[in-house]
């Protein structure tokens, strides 16, 4: 006869969800960081704001180079429309 038993623990879960469209740069910089660092509840007061400064710096940098990207990637769909003759649809995309 075989038996098994155990136990296993669900770390916290995080759930985003736009309404409209994609997630913002500021919450897909919320994502990344909560897969990058965290910071423990029990650590010493300095050492907590030491690091929640340094999240919210790395954060700030993050949503400048999603924005970036985002533009960026705009920018190469407009392209391929107008390439392809779509020179209204570039049109629309390019005004985003």
């Amino acid at each position: 006869m075989l038996q098994a038993s155990g136990t296993s623990e669900l770390g916290a879960v995080n759930v985003f969800t736009s309404v409209d469209g994609g997630h913002s740069p500021e919450q897909m910089a919320e994502m990344a960081l909560n897969k990058i660092m965290s910071i423990s509840e029990t650590s010493p007061p300095e050492i907590r704001m030491q690091a929640e400064a340094f999240r919210n710096n790395v954060k700030e940098i993050l949503i400048y180079y999603l924005e970036k990207m985002a533009q960026s990637e705009r920018t190469t769909i407009w392209a391929l429309m107008k390439k392809q003759g779509h020179e209204d649809i570039a049109e629309i995309i390019r005004r985003l």
